[in-house]
């Protein structure tokens, strides 16, 4: 979808189906100013703690996470968006199966 991006609607949480414990990304925009990746966790699934060097924005689409920003856990569901500050290490970890869109700002 990144490489020629055409107008039209989509259903977010479709674009990215849940595999058998594994972590599916696909990425919707890469531009240098940032991207916007569509994750599909497999429950028990997790990024293990990280830093970026950019602000990010992870909006859980269907299901549930737990996210781990410095030393306070967070527990993030459906409808729910959380702020990943640069340079702040954090984790995630899916406690079910869930869908997140992580939008990171470059600039």
């Amino acid at each position: 979808m990144s490489e020629s991006l055409v107008a039209h609607v989509a259903e977010l949480a479709a674009l990215a189906e849940y595999q058998a414990d594994s972590i599916v990304s696909r990425t919707l925009i890469n531009k240098p100013s940032g991207t916007v990746t569509l994750f599909a966790f497999a429950q028990g699934q997790s990024l293990s703690e990280h830093t970026a060097p950019y602000d990010a924005l992870a909006q859980i689409l269907d299901g549930r996470a737990e996210i781990r920003i410095a030393a306070e856990t967070f527990q993030v569901e459906q409808g729910q968006a959380i702020i990943l500050p640069a340079n702040v290490p954090h984790a995630v970890n899916a406690v079910e199966t869930f869908k997140m869109l992580l939008t990171m700002i470059r600039s």
